[in-house]
């Protein structure tokens, strides 16, 4: 078996994105495109390559991979160009499989395809079948085989009519890429060197060109600007939706779900519409998600259910059939079971134990505007409504918190806590007029 080289192409600005961000780095579903490529070729190739040119030193900032190897193509003279410029670091004697840093979607069982047709190919190419092929570049077959790609801007009438079109994904020998590549010229409608040109001079040379046609066109998909964006991330989500029901999670609207992480969940889960999963977040048995809620990198245990509106940020962990009511933010705290959190409340970096009841409006004062420091409510304890609990403190067991206090002190076990001020009336009060 050859060695695999994958090279990615991310170079190009995407003006049409109006954005200062390169193309590549843009977000689908919390990562940026590049990375889902980079997943695919990673997956399939012993080195990767990628090719980049616009915002290259924040592109390889952002991605981070030291395994990766990074070309730069300082001008823009097309594909062919691009590809060259990778090539100077490949042995002739490896296989080079061609991808595009703005087509996120490409899966790996499609790229393995485009490999094993390459077995029995000189040349093997990916193309897809559209009802709309404008902008594309067209296959154009003689007696069923491909002898040429003729872009866009260069095809006559009849050409373009034709709905097979390439898609760019190709692999071949790495030798071969090279000769055709070093042979380009731009003499084409957009003067540049064409990829796609290497195909016509393999047909004239003999050379075998086999396809693989893809059925999934969002798989192909290309980033151009921010509508196709937001097609690509609904397409994703929707296919995400469509695997979480199929393994047993049910989703009250498949179409009002966002999942821009990985989500695990166990049996007979419910999520209402419009929740969004952030990061990595594990759900147990027979969990509730109600709408409306923003679940991130946390751990939610069987039966507990959350929302609706309720924010569940980084490092939390809900117990066993704990409830988080609306509008009730929790961040890196440890909720336990069968705790209730029931409206407009916020808990921050503590722990609660089991059984506790935290009424409406009740904060845990967390920062100093320094350091966090730490809330502690033992297992049994009440909170009464509209209170504030300035850590750090310690709410002991089955303790008790009158309604609208200030606890900076800590307060014992099995004892009544309060801090109010104390209440008058002052007869014949005038209210402030206007007049």
């Amino acid at each position: 078996m050859k060695t695999i080289n994958a090279i990615i192409l991310a170079a190009g600005k995407g003006s049409r994105m109006h954005s200062e961000t390169p193309k590549v780095l843009h977000d689908l579903a919390g990562k940026p495109l590049l990375e889902y490529v980079l997943a695919a070729a990673t997956a399939l190739a012993e080195q990767t390559y990628v090719v980049y040119g616009f915002g290259g030193e924040k592109v390889q900032k952002t991605i981070n991979q030291p395994e990766v190897k990074w070309v730069e193509q300082a001008q823009q003279l097309g594909t062919g160009h691009a590809v060259l410029q990778a090539l100077e670091q490949i042995a002739t004697d490896s296989i080079s499989l061609i991808l595009y840093g703005d087509v996120p979607l490409i899966s790996r069982q499609t790229l393995q395809n485009l490999l094993d047709k390459l077995n029995k190919n000189d040349v093997a190419l990916l193309s897809v079948n559209l009802e709309n092929p404008t902008g594309y570049g067209r296959i154009i077959r003689q007696n069923g085989q491909i002898q040429a790609i003729i872009e866009q801007p260069d095809a006559n009438p009849q050409q373009l009519k034709i709905s097979e079109v390439n898609t760019g994904f190709m692999a071949l020998e790495s030798g071969l890429l090279k000769t055709y590549l070093q042979a380009l010229n731009v003499d084409n409608a957009q003067g540049e060197m064409y990829l796609t040109d290497i195909i016509k001079m393999a047909a004239q040379d003999g050379k075998t060109i086999g396809s693989v046609l893809t059925e999934n066109q969002f798989e192909v998909a290309g980033v151009n600007d921010k509508t196709q964006l937001a097609a690509l991330e609904r397409a994703f989500q929707l296919e995400q939706a469509r695997q979480f029901m199929q393994a047993g999670l049910t989703l009250k609207d498949p179409s009002r779900l966002d999942c821009r992480g990985s989500l695990t969940f166990g049996k007979d889960c419910e999520i209402d519409v419009n929740v969004v999963f952030i990061g990595t977040v594990i759900l147990g048995d027979n969990v509730k998600i109600l709408p409306n809620c923003i679940i991130e990198n946390c751990k939610i245990q069987s039966g507990a259910s959350i929302g609706p509106f309720a924010r569940i940020r980084p490092e939390t962990d809900i117990g066993a059939n704990a409830k988080i009511g609306n509008f009730v933010e929790v961040k890196k705290s440890k909720i336990g079971a069968n705790t209730k959190i029931s409206h407009l409340s916020y808990i921050g970096d503590s722990t609660v134990g089991a059984g506790v009841n935290i009424g409406a409006g009740v904060i845990t004062c967390n920062f100093d505007g320094a350091k966090k420091h730490q809330t502690n409510i033992q297992d049994g304890a009440f909170i009464g409504s509209n209170s504030q609990l300035i850590a750090p403190v310690t709410i002991g067991k089955n303790a008790t918190i009158g309604a609208g206090s200030t606890i900076s002190k800590n307060a014992p076990d099995n004892a009544l806590s309060l801090s109010r001020g104390k209440q008058i009336s002052i007869k014949n009060w005038k209210k402030p007029s206007k007049n």
